[in-house]
């Protein structure tokens, strides 16, 4: 019996395995959240099948998303960037980048890991809204608090819409509609 599925991952495979293994699992580990903040400002504006079908080659432009590695690094990486036609060769994408990598350890300094800052917005706990087909909001008061907040710690390219993405992919909130099968397993 096929699985019932959140509508938005269609049948792509690639997809359809980004949906059913990390969409929406919790995530607490540092280098991963930083992933999915980078990977999620680069989508800005596109399709997120795009970004996946580009992770890997991100991944090895961004040295396995290393903060700290990023951080160091300059303008000159960026004309690197901007010659590498596996990942997405937006200027201001890649200097934000650069730029969240500095902001980010900030926050590992200030809170002792970015997780532990993140998850504060929930608590520390999954939001659990049991949503139905056609109810998922592209944004939140809650994304809209978090996003403010990073631009005000200096943040770019992660506006209200960018951080709810974010907060989904990363299991802040269990957005999966009641009907798919992650729904209860991630509940």
């Amino acid at each position: 019996m096929p699985k019932t599925r959140c509508s938005w991952c269609g049948t792509d495979p690639l997809y359809q395995a980004y949906h059913d293994q990390e969409w929406g699992v919790p995530v607490w580990d540092d280098t991963r959240l930083f992933e999915f903040l980078t990977l999620e400002a680069a989508q800005a504006g596109l399709s997120w099948i795009t970004i996946l079908r580009k992770r890997e080659a991100y991944r090895q432009a961004y040295f396995g998303f290393d903060p700290a590695r990023l951080a160091r690094l300059d303008s000159q990486q960026v004309e690197i960037w901007l010659q590498n036609p596996g990942i997405v060769r937006n200027r201001l994408k890649l200097e934000a980048s650069l730029n969240n990598a500095r902001q980010f350890l900030e926050i590992q300094q200030e809170f002792g890991s970015f997780a532990k800052y993140q998850w504060n917005f929930v608590e520390g706990k999954p939001l659990q809204p049991h949503r139905q087909g056609g109810d998922i909001p592209a944004q939140t008061d809650l994304a809209v608090a978090f996003a403010k907040d990073l631009k005000k710690r200096g943040f770019k390219f992660l506006g209200p819409v960018v951080i709810y993405a974010h907060m989904q992919a990363c299991g802040m909130v269990n957005d999966h509609v009641v009907s798919c099968f992650r729904h209860s397993q991630l509940a």
